[in-house]
């Protein structure tokens, strides 16, 4: 029922049974803060394969040089709202707004939102936050203000979460950060029939 750009839906509210149904059917919800909410389901669709992260040379360096220390689910709200105010090449404004960073929150809190904490020297310098439903975690936004704090961040999650099963991160939108670590992409039709295998 999506538009050729991927929109299915206008309207509706963010209370967490509503967003995990999106979730789960490949459907998020992107817009302003002076729009309706609307619900999106990209086709294709940008997705990484735990097995295929790509780790660089200078990348492992960083994961081993001490630099960053690494925590889960420290500083949830605290990465949700950096992330809303964190200034984007290319991009005037954020699309996470109030609504958005207590949905979430309320997510958090009940097990299905988690983050994740780069800190040097006691102060949080990068990390992300997403929806875990199963073995795929739906990556929503990241930050840093110091290089490759928010890889750092996103690297030890996705080693961590496969411990645990992990199967796929959903990466929505292509970008050349996440084609950089190995993400690929697959058609929504696909990557419907994952999400009915795995979350």
């Amino acid at each position: 029922m999506a538009d050729q750009d991927g929109l299915v839906a206008i309207g509706g509210d963010l209370s967490v049974e509503r967003l995990l149904l999106a979730y789960k059917n490949g459907i998020f919800p992107w817009y302003n803060e002076e729009e309706p909410i609307q619900w999106w389901s990209l086709d294709p669709r940008c997705v990484l394969f735990p097995s295929k992260l790509k780790i660089s040379k200078s990348m492992k360096q960083v994961l081993q040089n001490g630099r960053f220390r690494f925590t889960t689910n420290k500083a949830f709200e605290q990465v949700i709202v950096e992330c809303k105010t964190a200034t984007r090449k290319d991009e005037s404004g954020t699309w996470i707004n109030n609504d958005i960073v207590n949905a979430y929150t309320n997510m958090h809190k009940l097990g299905h939102a988690i983050s994740s904490e780069a800190w040097h020297e006691g102060k949080l310098v990068g990390g992300l936050y997403g929806v875990k439903i199963g073995k795929v975690f739906f990556g929503e936004s990241m930050f840093s203000t110091q290089s490759n704090a928010s890889k750092f961040a996103f690297i030890n999650l996705i080693q961590k979460l496969q411990l645990q099963g992990l199967e796929l991160i959903d990466c929505q939108m292509k970008t050349n950060h996440m084609m950089s670590l190995g993400a690929e992409m697959i058609t929504r039709s696909s990557f419907g029939k994952l999400l009915n295998n795995w979350t």
